[in-house]
């Protein structure tokens, strides 16, 4: 989950870098780096900790060639010795790293016997080692012969001392892309070619072990075996500046804000005359002969799913389920010729993800994306792609990416209903209806923000919760609960409200509030007899409830109103209470909101 960037070109290298730099940091904030070659010498800094520590103590000169690092630790602790970039005993070469060298102890302990001594706890060390092992004047052949020897999935960037004109980069079933600009002036090598800022790029993307020599304005690519290979490029059109928080304290809340916005882009040119995915490039016979379709997602994008499968059940009569990406990879019986495999993901990077869309795909499956970042591996690889237009999502904790992706599922639910013509055209039209003011239902919420915030400092003494609901309510309350947990760091953990009595339950007193999601119509009757089990036990009770039960205050603590809307479209309202609630219990205990501690935005190894 590492960002890695590089450059070389006509611009002051070290500039570019910490402004690639900058726009990878939510890949991963424990430490950052940097090195270059200045008159044939390695020349470098990297500090634990976020890039503004780095540039408080950097004292690099003007570099053309660079290659820089953020890093979320995986081997060994967070110090500046294990920060990237790593380099071989002599100092000739530096090296950095996204990924995990699955035999790096067999190979460290290998080298230790051929007298190599190691300064950090790194898998990342190994390669330098290696890499300097098998030099013999050709960098990028040397990586060739570094890459038979390691296991495990990579981005590799490295540069020598004896080559101040070459970058070298390879990787295996991790991002990386390369990008040249019309000019041919400069290159850039980057996790993610939407970092590029101010220019039109001619980008590639590296994959399967493939091999780069990265010049000034140039780039050659390497098969598996050394073979040049014709490798096609795309044109990106670079933003024109960077994000801004415009005016908001973090990015998360600029973007809870924004979600009426990006509701409606959701949307947008979609919902007529039936259901239109303009991009989706997947034949309707797919759909069509489908027998069942199964979500796959991890975190905030698997309860996404969990809601899909539900409004396909719901609006289509279809069979539909939702696994955990992690897990779902292992359940070879139900990659079947007859199954839709959907893929949910905001940044379309997620290892675990992205692992299980290759398993379905060899068993013969049938793959749509969900996400919401063009050229991104996911949006390349499956076979269809649906993509959210939430915008760049900054914050490590998702929103509006969450709200954009059951926007599109539920459009989806439709969508399917038409192919399978399961519900009446009056009821579809009552939903088209009740979508379209779903945007006006946010910003109910948002305007009661003070509210949720006056709320949320009231409950901010407390280290515990359990968050219960029903149907459409229970992924919604696994939703609002890891919000909680992610940026609070408090125990929070979501259940279904009938699971409750079946042991959790022993664990709530005075000091365990419970927070209760009640906008589920057909599931209230049964959610309120769990609530009463709840009060019972001595447990303060928030309610998230519809303004209809106006009567639910006679019966908890305290409760936060949401809009009434159908039960389908219930989990929009009531997550976004969920977010500010989170988020305005994190700043009254002072945590930094938008990079949570051992956390990054796009989770690139398994």
């Amino acid at each position: 989950m590492c960002g890695v960037f590089g450059y070389i070109g006509e611009r002051d290298a070290l500039e570019v870098c910490l402004q690639g730099l900058s726009h990878l940091e939510y890949r991963g904030y424990d430490s950052t780096g940097i090195a270059g070659i200045k008159e044939g010498k390695i020349v470098f800094c990297k500090k634990a900790g976020k890039l503004s520590q780095l540039k408080t103590g950097i004292s690099l000169p003007t570099l053309e060639i660079a290659i820089a690092h953020t890093r979320w630790a995986t081997h060994g602790k967070v110090n500046d010795q294990n920060a990237h970039p790593h380099f071989d005993p002599a100092l000739n070469l530096a090296l950095i790293h996204n990924g995990i060298i699955e035999n790096y102890d067999q190979l460290r302990e290998e080298l230790k016997k051929e007298g190599a001594q190691f300064s950090s706890e790194t898998d990342t060390e190994v390669v330098a080692h290696l890499l300097a092992k098998h030099y013999l004047g050709d960098l990028a052949f040397a990586l060739h012969e570094t890459l038979r020897k390691i296991h495990g999935i990579f981005a590799l960037v490295a540069i020598h001392k004896d080559h101040p004109d070459l970058i070298v980069a390879a990787a295996r079933d991790c991002p990386l892309s390369i990008a040249t600009d019309a000019k041919k002036s400069e290159s850039i090598v980057s996790s993610d070619p939407n970092t590029l800022i101010g220019r039109d790029y001619d980008v590639l993307f590296l994959r399967e072990g493939e091999i780069a020599k990265i010049e000034k304005g140039m780039v050659k690519v390497f098969d598996p075996s050394f073979q040049i290979l014709e490798k096609k490029s795309i044109r990106i059109q670079g933003a024109v500046k960077g994000p801004s928080k415009e005016g908001f304290q973090h990015f998360m809340l600029k973007e809870i804000f924004e979600q009426p916005a990006t509701f409606q882009k959701a949307i947008l040119g979609r919902l007529e005359k039936g259901v239109v995915f303009d991009e989706l490039a997947l034949p309707t016979k797919v759909f069509e002969e489908a027998a069942k379709i199964w979500f796959i997602g991890c975190g905030t994008s698997a309860h996404a799913g969990a809601i899909g499968s539900l409004l396909l059940e719901d609006l289509a009569s279809f069979p539909s389920f939702c696994d955990i990406a992690s897990e779902a990879r292992y359940r070879k019986s139900l990659m079947t010729k007859d199954a839709l495999v959907i893929a949910v993901s905001q940044s379309g990077e997620t290892a675990d993800t992205l692992s299980a869309l290759r398993e379905v795909q060899k068993n013969g499956c049938k793959t749509l994306a969900l996400c919401n970042v063009k050229n991104s591996t996911l949006a390349r690889e499956a076979d269809g792609v649906i993509f959210l237009q939430a915008g760049p999502e900054m914050s490590v904790c998702s929103t509006k990416a969450f709200t954009s992706q059951i926007a599109v599922l539920t459009l989806l639910a439709i969508f399917m209903r038409n192919i399978k013509k399961k519900l009446s055209k009056k009821m579809i039209d009552l939903y088209e209806e009740e979508i379209k003011e779903i945007p006006s239902k946010i910003q109910w919420v948002l305007d009661e923000a003070q509210k949720i915030e006056k709320m949320a400092k009231k409950y901010s003494e407390f280290n515990d919760f359990f968050f219960m609901g029903r149907r459409y309510m229970y992924p919604t309350c696994l939703e609002a609960a890891l919000k909680l947990k992610e940026i609070s760091y408090v125990n929070a953990n979501g259940y279904p409200a009938g699971e409750l009595k079946h042991g959790p339950i022993a664990l709530l007193d005075a000091k365990f509030p419970v927070i209760a999601f009640l906008a589920n119509q057909l599931t209230l009757e049964k959610t309120m007899s769990s609530l009463m089990e709840v009060k019972a036990r001595g447990a303060p009770v928030l309610a998230i409830a519809p303004k209809s039960l106006q009567n639910m205050t006679k019966i908890v603590d305290d409760v936060l109103w949401v809009p009434d809307t159908l039960d389908e479209l219930a989990p929009f309202p009531s997550s976004i209470v969920g977010q500010l609630f989170a988020y305005y219990f994190a700043k009254e205990r002072g945590c930094d909101i938008d990079q949570p501690r051992n956390l990054a935005k796009s989770v690139t190894v398994e």
